[in-house]
């Protein structure tokens, strides 16, 4: 079971690697209303500005929590919570837009993942 806990920290933390990184100024069919990149979905969603660097760096710090409690198992409840939340936000926010439900599948399926990884 371990490693499967520890394999699920390590998807979960490259998926938020991946958007907030890698794709952040790319389209994908993902993202919200009518957005290219992650600075205009934030907003399409009608959030100011500075939210954006405040979530990605909640997230950021979640996902290397989750890699480091790999070695420090204690660091994996509080930063699957706080990723939980900001993925439940993030859904809601589609819902905001009434984005299709495929637009929303990532986040959701980040926050079922953050529930197993408190739940063992």
């Amino acid at each position: 079971m371990d490693s499967i806990v520890i394999a699920l920290q390590v998807i979960i933390a490259l998926g938020i690697l991946n958007v907030w990184v890698v794709r952040a100024g790319m389209a994908t069919t993902y993202r919200g209303g009518e957005a290219v990149s992650l600075k205009d979905e934030f907003a399409a969603y009608g959030l100011p500005s500075w939210s954006m660097g405040v979530i990605g760096t909640l997230k950021m710090l979640c996902a290397a929590s989750l890699v480091a409690g790999i070695w420090v198992p204690q660091l994996v409840q509080p930063s699957a919570a706080l990723l939980g939340m900001l993925m439940l936000g993030a859904f809601v926010m589609h819902l905001k837009v009434s984005d299709p439900m495929q637009r929303s599948m990532p986040a959701l399926l980040m926050l079922a993942g953050c529930v197993t990884l408190i739940a063992f």
